[in-house]
């Protein structure tokens, strides 16, 4: 209990009116103490207990209250947690466990994510594959046509190869060198699983694998179409040439089907049929057709060989007698003449105009200095007046092979070339063969 900070004493005070001095003290029977709480003072609090007092300031006082209100609220907060601690600790658990539920629930959603990714890539990597796989293979298949194209040389009529100024691949590939199937240059080599692994990844960082692969199906489009038409080309010139060739036989009035069977062929080998196979596409089909008109072509040339319709000599064709009924430069009487007069210097090179056999080289009566060669299916052509023979009987010749030198040698008045053309050892106009050569070779 406090009590207000008035003096207190236990003395009465007696008022004492004697000039100053102090009042005299009387004795009194000793008081019994009694037990006082605490007084507060002008400066703070004074606990007081059996004539002993405390005293308290007021900072230290609110603070020894304070602590003991807290200690209080502590220890009823803590009654209260341990009377309601079940239902605290329920609820933390059923907490715990929901967040726990809640990660592996997030967690096995991840996981589900991450295999539909890499079952996707799996999927688009398998579908990469395939797609490269066809790519390769269809390479592979173009590459066999363009060597199956390269075997269509085109030939002249003597056989031999005409020179080109581009070369099959430059047609096919627009370059010297294919490359690999890439648009860019490349060509497609198949590579090892990691290596179309670590390949796909780095196309993904330019482009798709998509792009990537329309790229290489558009190239090889490209190449495909370029050899389609390389073998259009090829077919047609076939064609032309074969054409051409039958025309020349129908100029001449020959048989063809006769002379290409005596015509000479290779010397053998083993019989091996050519087929075409079940499954053949259409470009097959085509180059199939091709190679069968380019073998008549072929046939055809070499029956063409000995045909006489070249020029026996070289640089333009004059002539100084032709071919029939003239005035005989020694008589001046109608003769017959049996051949053509090409005007001509002496010692110029006289050329036989096909393939044959020398079956005479010699003197001949009024042809002088003579060949005779024998070209096969009653074909013959003679070279007279010649002033040197460079063959001998037996020889066998080629087209353009120098026989002899021009002369005038025999039943002559000047240096010339005396050139008959004979079928069955009759003699024809030989113009009817040159005129018929020259049309050949224009077209």
């Amino acid at each position: 209990m406090s009590y207000p900070s008035s003096h207190v004493s236990e003395h009465p005070q007696h008022h004492s009116h004697h000039h100053g001095r102090s009042p005299a003290r009387r004795p009194h029977p000793a008081a019994k103490p009694t037990a006082v709480p605490h007084q507060r003072t002008a400066n703070g609090y004074t606990l007081a207990h059996a004539g002993k007092q405390v005293r308290f300031g007021p900072v230290v006082f609110w603070i020894v209250v304070g602590t003991v209100t807290l200690l209080g609220a502590w220890s009823a907060a803590t009654a209260t947690y341990f009377a309601f601690r079940d239902d605290v600790l329920t609820r933390l658990i059923a907490r715990q466990a929901e967040m726990q539920y809640s990660y592996e629930d997030r967690i096995a959603e991840l996981r589900a994510r991450i295999d539909r990714t890499t079952s996707r890539q799996l999927l688009d990597q398998e579908q990469f594959d395939q797609k490269l796989d066809q790519i390769v293979r269809r390479q592979a298949a173009l590459d066999s046509r363009t060597a199956a194209l390269g075997g269509l040389s085109d030939t002249s009529v003597t056989g031999s190869i005409k020179a080109t100024t581009r070369s099959l691949s430059e047609k096919l590939f627009g370059r010297a060198k294919p490359s690999p199937i890439s648009d860019s240059g490349t060509s497609v080599v198949r590579p090892e699983r990691q290596s179309r692994l670590d390949t796909s990844s780095s196309f993904a960082k330019d482009e798709s694998l998509d792009t990537t692969i329309s790229r290489l199906q558009a190239s090889l489009d490209r190449v495909e179409s370029r050899q389609n038409a390389v073998l259009a080309s090829a077919e047609g010139s076939a064609q032309a040439r074969l054409q051409k060739m039958r025309g020349l036989f129908t100029d001449l009035g020959l048989n063809a089907a006769h002379m290409e069977s005596t015509a000479p062929r290779g010397v053998g080998g083993p019989y091996v049929p050519v087929k075409l196979a079940a499954n053949a596409g259409p470009f097959e089909r085509q180059l199939y057709q091709v190679s069968l008109t380019r073998a008549q072509a072929d046939r055809l040339t070499h029956t063409l060989a000995q045909v006489p319709y070249r020029k026996p000599i070289t640089g333009p064709i004059e002539f100084s007698s032709g071919f029939g009924v003239r005035s005989d430069p020694f008589l001046g009487r109608p003769a017959m003449h049996t051949g053509l007069d090409f005007r001509a210097s002496t010692g110029d090179p006289v050329h036989v105009t096909a393939n044959g056999k020398v079956v005479h080289a010699g003197w001949a009566g009024g042809y002088g200095r003579m060949v005779e060669v024998d070209h096969g299916n009653g074909l013959s052509t003679r070279y007279g007046h010649l002033s040197a023979i460079h063959v001998k009987v037996g020889d066998h010749v080629q087209i353009g092979q120098v026989v002899g030198l021009v002369g005038s040698t025999g039943r002559s008045t000047g240096p010339h070339l005396h050139y008959e053309t004979r079928i069955d050892g009759e003699a024809v106009d030989p113009q009817r063969f040159l005129r018929a050569g020259a049309r050949y070779a224009s077209n």
